[in-house]
């Protein structure tokens, strides 16, 4: 994602993120913490949100509005695993639903067909 925002970041292109907890307790520390990891094991460059629930009763709202406008290939709603991606237009529709292990280079060619 890193390479991503690096390569698109001055086309209006943003990264964001959100670590969640709901998934093997992968993110059990608290936002400092996941900040600090991810910076530096990571160097990432893009925004990174506050912890949130991505599924269930207490899922954020951000997430039930992109889960509702984009189901899975299996026709789910729900987030299978850490590193789900969506890609949202300039104009707030969401184009496009990826599985956790979608490479994010596979993301590049919609994302430089959107910027277009």
């Amino acid at each position: 994602m890193r390479t991503l925002q690096e390569e698109f970041g001055d086309e209006n292109f943003r990264v964001l993120g959100f670590p969640c907890n709901q998934f093997g307790a992968q993110e059990p520390g608290t936002e400092s913490e996941i900040l600090a990891f991810a910076k530096n094991k990571y160097d990432v460059n893009f925004t990174l949100f506050e912890k949130i629930e991505v599924n269930g009763a207490k899922a954020c709202e951000l997430y039930q509005w992109l889960k509702s406008a984009k189901q899975d290939e299996d026709g789910s709603e729900d987030i299978p695993w850490n590193f789900a991606k969506f890609i949202v237009d300039g104009d707030g529709s969401v184009q496009a639903r990826f599985a956790p292990q979608t490479a994010p280079e596979e993301l590049r060619p919609l994302i430089a067909s959107l910027l277009s």
